[in-house]
């Protein structure tokens, strides 16, 4: 018997690829949308990327921040992948207003799925609930690291992901019954768009693209392909030992913003135009950080670690990533140039 897979989050960056690579390995798939006007969107997506029929592919309107039809949506499922997020359309003030819906939306998709006897949720949380107070530089980066919550620096995205999956773990240890449960903590996310929805860190890309850095911060990064991602949720779903586990989803290495600029300049001399070869010194974003919050962000991004482990995936789960750093930036770059965002 086919297995039906429910992924929250249909329209988003992760969730599309991740219904591709579930329909493409003859999965029966279910996702949520906030309003079901959206399939289309969904299938055009899927058909310009070669599904040719959407047999195996059901969509019911839900909301995480309300508890409507999730019984429904998960009724008959085998696998839950929770990988919507609450959507702000400005970023809150408040960070009580970030961290609450967080919160509330996974363990309502964790109720739900104990209700329903799904076997196993998968939850999408971030790099951020992991490695941001590490700032040893001969300490590794490992799935046992959790960031402080009160960490300086930390935004109110990060805090909110973090203080959700610490709350789903609770939730699973004290409620949660026979449910299984697995966490993906992805880096920066990048790689090639099935369309033009991108996600949060392609910002990034295009602060350095649009010439908003007039000098390029030495910060570096760890960064994963989409379709690297979008394959470890699938393994972390049906992998005996990935219960009760977390996995670190990062490619091998790191890739400092100066270094994508450098390389955009070589490979896209005719969109690198506004594209900064100046270097902002570490003591510019120091000094920075004493009045301005962005600064402060940008200031934990230069003191953390960035020496990530992420062999657990590996050789627990067999994930092999299949992009390298310069090779996940330039897809990244292709995707934004396709479609219009730069």
């Amino acid at each position: 018997m086919t297995n039906t897979v429910l992924v929250t989050g249909g329209t988003g960056f992760v969730g599309a690829q991740i219904i591709l690579q579930l329909l493409q390995q003859g999965y029966n798939v279910r996702t949520t949308l906030r309003s079901l006007s959206s399939k289309y969107k969904v299938m055009d997506t899927l058909q310009s990327n070669g599904i040719k029929s959407f047999d195996s592919l059901a969509f019911v309107e839900a909301d995480l921040l309300k508890d409507d039809h999730w019984d429904e949506a998960m009724e008959g499922c085998d696998y839950v992948l929770s990988v919507a997020s609450p959507v702000f359309f400005t970023i809150p003030q408040d960070e009580e207003e970030a961290v609450r819906p967080a919160v509330e939306g996974i363990i309502r998709i964790l109720k739900s799925a104990r209700n329903a006897g799904v076997k196993r949720v998968v939850m999408t949380s971030n790099f951020g609930a992991v490695g941001f107070s590490n700032k040893d530089p001969n300490k590794v980066t490992t799935e046992a690291d959790w960031t402080n919550p009160n960490e300086k620096g930390l935004s109110i995205y990060e805090k909110s992901k973090l203080l959700a999956e610490r709350a789903a773990w609770d939730f699973i240890k004290k409620e949660g019954g026979d449910l299984e449960f697995t966490t993906i903590n992805p880096v920066a996310i990048f790689g090639p768009s099935l369309s033009a929805h991108i996600s949060g860190s392609f910002d990034l890309l295009k602060l350095v693209l649009d010439g908003s850095f007039k000098a390029v911060p030495n910060i570096p990064l760890n960064i994963v392909d989409v379709r690297d991602v979008a394959d470890l949720h699938i393994r972390a779903m049906t992998h005996p030992l990935a219960n009760g586990q977390r996995f670190i989803a990062s490619a091998d290495g790191q890739i400092s913003l100066p270094e994508i600029a450098a390389l955009i300049r070589k490979k896209y001399p005719d969109a690198a135009g506004k594209v900064s070869a100046r270097t902002l010194p570490n003591a510019v974003i120091y000094l920075g950080a004493l009045f301005n919050k962005q600064a402060k962000e940008a200031a934990l991004l230069l003191r953390m670690n960035r020496n990530v482990n992420n062999a657990k995936a590996k050789t627990m789960l067999g994930w092999k990533p299949i992009a390298a750093n310069e090779e996940i930036v330039l897809s990244s770059i292709n995707s934004m140039l396709k479609f219009g965002i730069i």
